[in-house]
């Protein structure tokens, strides 16, 4: 065992052709662009017509609710996915974990706009439907980790921002899509129609996405990370026994390279990565979920204002996120999410004071910035930083569960409670203290975090 690590230690590094990163590349786009729009898909579903197909013998109040936690449940199946894939990824290869990540969400989606309804089956369609959700969210809880991970591997390192930042790009992409798609179906349907046979169409086409991404990823060489690693041997990564073994029997050097991947303490390179998390995901489920339904709500413009100002957000997110990340190659990391964060915290009380306005164009505007800078500029920062900050050994595992245990704590949690002291105040300014609030937590990690930009992905040990 000791003579095939030291060989695999001394093999060239392993290349990759244009090619190979153009495939890459479109893979990491297409799944998270495939992740965003099947969440979407459904998050729309659940609030337009799920109630009344899968809920149809409660309230419409309670139907609503009940539809809603059907959607809930797949962000509690987001972090098992997390682990589990998160774990194999590290051990087996990123390529493999993509393939069936992209499988069991194309494939649940898919099978949703198949499913009878209640008044086909009875109770058994909301629990398959519950169960199809379960597996939809277990798979995408290690897909746009897996696929930052193999693009900031697949990178060449001075340009490894700017390609990592496709993986933010597929969340605007998916977001459309699944919006364009409902938006066409409201405009050209019957509610008849709708609830007949209409909601199956968005679920059923996304089985033809799911096909060119699964054949797009079979042949997606593995990433060359990956098969640097000197704890790698035939494709799978050694157990720490095994490790420890060869250890003991290798020269100062070749230990000393094993040794700091396996007995570095871990902990700090994960906090920051969660406090790097916690801004973007926190002022997203206040942009992009909460400020929707509170502008609808509390501000005397038409109801399709806000979801329109999201549109145009992600529009100017073409420009924003690739943007980003050329200048996070250019200057670092560090400086620019130093700066994004700080931006977002000046901001926050302006850009609330545009969107209350009760004007059009005011409320367009204050999204649009919102949106840009303290949500989408920091997802593109963020789908390379977090790579950098770990290890080969775990960087999947462990950025898989910075994402969601961030996005459980922040976009989930955050809606609510700014639900809660809006209520209790009357006012919109809690919702501005709480961007200042997450931005203040990115801003500190940003502070407290080392500059990874050029870090050897091939390290086995996290930057801190």
């Amino acid at each position: 065992m000791k003579d095939s690590v030291i060989a695999a230690q001394q093999t060239p590094s392993a290349q990759r052709s244009t090619r190979d990163l153009t495939r890459a590349a479109v893979s990491g786009w297409l799944g998270t662009a495939m992740e965003f729009m099947d969440f979407q898909l459904y998050s729309l579903a659940a609030a337009i017509v799920f109630n009344k197909i899968f809920f149809p013998d409660v309230s419409p109040a309670i139907g609503l609710i009940a539809a809603m936690a059907t959607y809930g449940v797949g962000y509690v199946a987001r972090l098992a996915g997390a682990v589990y894939f998160g774990r194999m990824g590290d051990r087996i290869g990123r390529k493999k974990v993509l393939f069936l990540t992209i499988l069991l969400m194309g494939a649940s989606t898919t099978l949703i706009g198949a499913l009878p309804t209640y008044a086909t089956i009875g109770i058994l369609a909301p629990i398959l439907l519950v169960v199809l959700r379960l597996v939809q969210g277990f798979g995408a809880g290690a897909e746009i980790a897996g696929a930052t991970v193999m693009l900031a591997e697949y990178a060449p390192v001075k340009k490894r921002g700017l390609i990592s930042s496709l993986v933010s790009l597929g969340t605007n992409s998916g977001t459309l899509a699944a919006s364009g798609l409902w938006a066409i179906l409201l405009a050209v349907l019957s509610e008849d129609q709708l609830l007949s046979w209409g909601w199956r169409l968005p679920f059923l086409l996304s089985f033809g996405l799911m096909i060119f991404a699964v054949w797009i990823r079979r042949s997606l060489k593995e990433s060359p990370v990956f098969e640097e690693r000197p704890d790698v041997v035939d494709g799978v990564a050694l157990a720490r026994d095994e490790v420890e073994s060869v250890i003991a029997t290798s020269d100062e050097h070749k230990g000393s390279v094993l040794a700091a991947g396996i007995r570095q303490r871990k902990g700090k390179a994960f906090f920051l990565a969660l406090g790097l998390r916690f801004g973007q995901a926190g002022n997203s489920g206040l942009m992009q979920t909460f400020l929707v339904g509170y502008i609808a709500t509390n501000l005397a413009v038409g109801r399709s204002v806000p979801t329109d100002a999201i549109v145009y957000g992600s529009l100017v997110g073409f420009a924003t996120v690739p943007v980003i990340g050329l200048l996070g190659d250019r200057f670092g990391r560090r400086v620019i999410y130093l700066a994004l964060s700080a931006l977002t915290v000046v901001l926050a009380f302006p850009v609330m004071l545009l969107i209350t306005s009760g004007s059009t164009p005011g409320i367009m505007l204050g999204m649009v910035l919102g949106l840009n800078v303290g949500v989408l500029g920091l997802f593109s920062l963020e789908s390379v930083t977090m790579a950098e900050l770990f290890g080969s050994r775990t960087r999947f595992t462990q950025l898989a569960l910075a994402k969601e245990i961030g996005g459980i704590l922040a976009t989930a949690i955050g809606p609510v409670l700014a639900a809660t002291l809006t209520a209790v105040t009357g006012s919109w300014w809690p919702i501005a203290a709480m961007l200042v609030v997450y931005s203040l937590i990115t801003f500190v990690s940003a502070f407290l975090a080392p500059e990874t930009r050029g870090r050897d992905l091939v390290r086995l040990e996290d930057a801190v």
